[in-house]
């Protein structure tokens, strides 16, 4: 376990509804996996975009600050 899943909340209720789903049955869902992949990957997106968006600012304000 890292960090992020110790001090997360939503990862346990994430964590606890899955083992949930796991005790009543021994199959494993793929939608279930796809769409926890799916929603994994739309966050990751977000973070690269937000990122992305504060490097450029940063640069764009040095470069205001700079001509000056």
């Amino acid at each position: 376990m890292n960090g992020d899943q110790i001090t997360n909340p939503k990862f346990e209720q994430t964590s606890h509804s899955m083992q949930k789903t796991v005790r009543k049955s021994k199959k494993v869902d793929i939608n279930l996996l796809l769409n926890n992949l799916r929603a994994e990957r739309k966050k990751k997106k977000f973070e690269n975009i937000i990122l992305f968006g504060l490097a450029v600012t940063a640069v764009v304000i040095t470069g205001i600050i700079v001509s000056l």
